[in-house]
């Protein structure tokens, strides 16, 4: 089940207007990823932790929405610094350790740890409803909005009927094995998992013919001006004016 584990933050940094965060976001995203001076990167990976801070953030989940990615440069810290060609730091039997290798590796770890943990405080800070929203009144196309919207929504469903159908399994006594019975019996609950769900999105199509669907999701909500928006806009400006100064020099 996909969590939304800070969305109910009450700091300052979830009254900023979605929109903007989204466009701080990518804005960031943009320039620290094709940033390559360990200054603009180190500057990068403070400023996303003050955001982090300032969203008030669980820094236990935070650690734990971290590990995937970590385990990702733990296997390029593994392989690319003794793979990469360049001058010698270190040799140790027949491989040796290049200064380009471990440059590239430390550029790259920046990088990720930098943009996951502004990502996780500036857009995981909002439902994914209220990243729909935003993302069609910042004039998205509706088709990108609405596989969104609906996807979220019933990959829950989705879910339901994968436990449903592992349970019947299990109480027919099945238990997974490393042969042919085994893999036809997971075979074939995939295969009932797509017919479930094909059958469950007629339904849902139908449902919402019925109720006057036309194509197009219409949304109350609003998002209102708030003090905090000019700081928060202020900060992400004064922010990227800095990694383009450090980057490029001006």
């Amino acid at each position: 089940m996909i969590q939304e584990s800070f969305a109910d933050g009450r700091s300052l940094l979830h009254r900023v207007d979605p929109r903007l965060r989204v466009t701080g976001a990518v804005a960031v995203a943009i320039v620290v990823a094709v940033s390559y001076q360990f200054s603009t990167l180190t500057t990068a990976l403070v400023t996303s932790l003050i955001l982090v801070f300032a969203a008030r953030l669980d820094l236990r989940i935070v650690l734990r929405r971290l590990f995937a990615p970590a385990l990702f440069l733990l296997l390029l810290w593994t392989v690319l610094p003794w793979s990469f060609e360049g001058e010698a730091i270190a040799t140790i039997g027949p491989v040796t350790l290049t200064r380009p290798g471990v440059i590239i590796c430390s550029q790259i770890s920046l990088k990720t740890v930098a943009l996951v943990s502004a990502f996780m405080a500036l857009v995981a800070t909002m439902t994914v409803d209220t990243l729909g929203h935003a993302l069609n009144r910042m004039k998205i196309p509706d088709n990108l909005v609405y596989m969104l919207l609906i996807t979220f929504r019933y990959l829950f469903v989705i879910e339901q009927e994968y436990q449903r159908l592992v349970r019947a399994m299990k109480i027919r006594n099945f238990h997974l094995k490393t042969n042919l019975h085994s893999y036809r019996s997971v075979a074939f609950l995939v295969g009932m998992l797509f017919v479930r769900a094909s059958d469950r999105a007629r339904r849902v199509h139908g449902a919402m013919i019925c109720r006057g669907f036309n194509g197009k999701f219409v949304s109350l909500r609003e998002f209102p001006s708030h003090p905090v928006n000019g700081v928060y806009g202020l900060f992400i400006v004064l922010v990227l004016v800095l990694l383009f100064h450090l980057e490029w020099g001006f």
